[in-house]
């Protein structure tokens, strides 16, 4: 069975665990062992998230699979977004699923929960930033209605990648 819940600042020690965990294993073999550690450290630590976790323009969302967490995504709207896209865009900055659980269709029930929270608050288009190497992931978004519109700099420890930006608009609730 297939839930998610609202993160709270209950759950910081486990969010951090599963990002810590999802993040490595899905970029360990593209960046050295130095980046990764920088930006574990970095992005991850406990002041870091618990201030990401109570930012009231942020929200993250645990899914599970029968009753254990698999993954999580974050969202930010308005000034946490980290793009200037405007009041009518919700950003999906994360999400993530454990390898175990990956192929099970958690990615797109934590993508279409990242939309329901987009259509609650009235935004119109929603949009995320993928590694312009992460080939899976960026065709999975196109599958979902996703189009590259632009791309930005992401540091891993003291490389600069880019991102692709990809938008999707929400014109019903027919999407």
């Amino acid at each position: 069975m297939i839930t998610i819940r609202k993160c709270t600042l209950d759950d910081l020690h486990a969010l951090q665990e599963i990002s810590k965990e999802t993040f490595y294993d899905t970029f360990k073999e593209q960046n050295s062992p130095d980046n990764m550690k920088a930006y574990l450290e970095r992005a991850f630590n406990k002041e870091q998230l618990e201030k990401e976790l109570t930012n009231e323009f942020s929200q993250f969302y645990f899914v599970y699979f029968d009753k254990e967490i698999a993954g999580y995504v974050k969202v930010n709207r308005d000034e946490a977004q980290s793009e200037i896209m405007g009041k009518d865009s919700l950003e999906i900055e994360r999400i993530y699923i454990k390898k175990a659980f990956q192929r099970h269709g958690l990615g797109k029930v934590m993508l279409e929960k990242a939309i329901e929270v987009a259509r609650d608050e009235g935004k119109k288009k929603i949009w995320l930033g993928v590694w312009e190497k992460n080939n899976n992931a960026i065709a999975f978004y196109h599958k979902m209605g996703f189009i590259q519109t632009g791309a930005h700099s992401f540091y891993m420890g003291d490389e600069e990648q880019t991102d692709y930006i990809m938008t999707k608009t929400l014109e019903s609730n027919l999407d």
